[in-house]
């Protein structure tokens, strides 16, 4: 077997890519229901927010830190930007307008507290889920427009109707959207200044410090990113629920960082994708929509994906001792040897 075909067998995404397979034939198998194009779209609808949350995180956990406030996040300011329209006849454009400058602030202040401050990312961001989601609970219970209602156009962002009544056709147009900011995000990390510095800080933050890289500006930007895309999370959680109620979002964010790392983002940073997460979410949206079709309910769904990502864990802790190991088989080599990291983060 050459290395080119031992590296593509080796590669997280691909394995996560297999994964999916073997669960949509399981799924397929042992239900008819799962087979339907309703359940897809259903599928697709509720994965829009879980994906648009954890892109927005792979770059806080590239950087070894987290955001725990994304799911609180993402509801308060559905809630603040559904009070609005509903109670100050606030355009729903502006409102969606709100919900990303929300989400940038309350990332651009986790990004200070824990660039600028140096306070642990678990316990910054913590303290702001708690802000958050008391923030939320302020607000009451709030359903956006409707579909059929004056402002609700911005449900075809997501969804397009064709035709009307039983011949009416739905097309899921966010995938679309979906598909683009992955390649645009995955681009971005891979090929501009900020990614390879967001790297670069996750490898080894006081290297990157000695090499003139300005880490507490990156550092606060890989979080304002987060924001951004926790705010746009919000517009796709209206979209696809009937009423935003206060006081929940927590817990929503343990789907997303899950599927980040399922993806193949390494535990303790200076490694990701943005492909491998897309990948990885839809490993746990898979579980969460295919489980019930067979059989097995909400405990069951929660233990299961907590094994797949153990198990994506154990394989990023095993990948590491292989590339530790290499490194010290080949330290005595005068041209040197680096980790995949390194090369990562300086390409």
């Amino acid at each position: 077997m050459t290395k080119k075909k031992k590296s593509i067998l080796s590669d997280q995404r691909f394995i996560v890519l297999l994964v999916i397979i073997v669960l949509c034939a399981i799924f397929s198998g042992l239900s008819k229901e799962f087979r339907q194009y309703t359940t897809i779209l259903s599928m697709l609808d509720f994965s829009y927010y879980d994906l648009l949350m954890a892109i927005g995180v792979t770059f806080p956990l590239i950087t070894g830190g987290v955001d725990l406030s994304i799911g609180t996040g993402m509801v308060a300011y559905a809630l603040i930007a559904g009070t609005l329209i509903r109670n100050n006849n606030c355009p729903v454009a502006l409102a969606m307008l709100i919900c990303i400058v929300l989400g940038i602030a309350v990332g651009a202040l986790n990004g200070v507290l824990i660039g600028v401050m140096n306070l642990p990312p678990f316990l910054a961001t913590l303290c702001t889920c708690m802000i958050t989601r008391g923030a939320g609970s302020l607000c009451s219970a709030t359903p956006w427009p409707g579909l059929t209602q004056d402002g609700g156009w911005f449900h075809t962002i997501f969804k397009v109707t064709v035709g009307t009544g039983r011949s009416a056709s739905r097309y899921p147009l966010g995938f679309l959207w979906m598909i683009i900011l992955v390649l645009l995000m995955e681009y971005i990390l891979n090929h501009t200044k900020f990614g390879r510095y967001t790297i670069a800080i996750g490898s080894n933050k006081e290297a990157a410090a000695l090499s003139g890289i300005n880490t507490k500006f990156y550092h606060v930007m890989v979080y304002v990113v987060c924001g951004l895309f926790t705010g746009l999370a919000a517009i796709a959680y209206a979209a696809v629920t009937p009423t935003v109620q206060p006081g929940t979002g927590a817990g929503l964010e343990m789907d997303a960082i899950g599927g980040v790392f399922v993806g193949g983002v390494a535990a303790t940073g200076g490694y990701g994708s943005v492909i491998g997460t897309f990948v990885g979410i839809f490993v746990i949206m898979l579980l969460k929509t295919g489980l019930p079709y067979i059989g097995l309910q909400a405990n069951w769904q929660q233990i299961i994906t907590g094994i797949v990502l153990i198990v994506a864990v154990l394989i990023d802790i095993l990948k590491e001792k292989k590339q530790h190991t290499n490194i010290k088989k080949c330290g005595n080599n005068k041209q040197g040897c680096c980790s995949q990291r390194n090369v990562n983060s300086i390409r």
